[in-house]
């Protein structure tokens, strides 16, 4: 008699994280093609990063038509998006890096790997600041910047696809959004930029991503 023990069935199985990304990936063709709404992505694409067994997992892509590409359960290596395209469900969710950075008579700067609060307050008075979400990560699907520019200047720069919303109020001063984010893309982040701007300005950049990313850093921070 072998003593062999049964293969465990694959539904009881834990899922990695590996085999979350290839479903996410999935819903994510889905939606670009018509087969999702975006009310139906996200709700699968939430239940896809909270599963814990391929028996969670399958269901999500059930109603789907295989793929030309391997099965989003089986092995092999997560495929991402070419090009300027991001992979936004991986950078969405944590705790914000910081809340708020003040330049008075100096300057501010964060760019590279940060996380973006849900709030995030920048004061600049007779100076500058920088702010580029370019490789951020975000605390959330939608994050509020509320730039206070008092004679100085704060430049947000953000990449093409997210959803951008600028409703800041300038006196003697500017918010000048010059260049169109085009499209929003599935999944992406909501970028709400607003506050007040009083002999000085906030400009806001659309650029795409660099690479290789740098390190954060910020002069001073709250």
């Amino acid at each position: 008699m072998s003593d062999e023990r049964p293969e465990k069935p694959l539904p009881e199985l834990r899922a990695s994280d590996a085999d979350r990304d290839r479903v996410a990936e999935r819903l994510r063709d889905a939606v670009a093609e018509g087969r999702l709404d975006m009310e139906e992505f996200e709700e699968r694409l939430e239940a896809a990063y909270t599963s814990r067994t391929y028996a969670e997992l399958e269901p999500l892509t059930r109603d789907l038509p295989a793929p030309s590409s391997p099965s989003p359960l089986a092995g092999g290596p997560v495929l991402r998006p070419s090009g300027d395209a991001e992979p936004w469900s991986g950078r969405i969710g944590g705790a914000g890096t910081s809340t708020a950075a003040v330049a008075v008579m100096s300057g501010f700067q964060r760019k590279g790997r940060w996380t973006v609060p849900a709030r995030f307050d920048a004061v600049a008075f007779w100076g500058g600041g920088e702010l580029d979400l370019r490789e951020a990560d975000f605390a959330q699907r939608e994050v509020v910047i509320n730039c206070v520019a008092i004679m100085g200047g704060i430049e947000i720069t953000v990449p093409p696809g997210v959803e951008l919303d600028v409703r800041g109020f300038g006196f003697m001063g500017a918010f000048d959004q010059r260049d169109s984010p085009g499209p929003s893309r599935p999944g992406a982040p909501r970028v709400v930029v607003t506050g007040f701007a009083f002999w000085g300005g906030v400009e806001i950049k659309i650029k795409n991503p660099k690479r290789p990313s740098g390190g954060p850093s910020l002069r001073k921070e709250l």
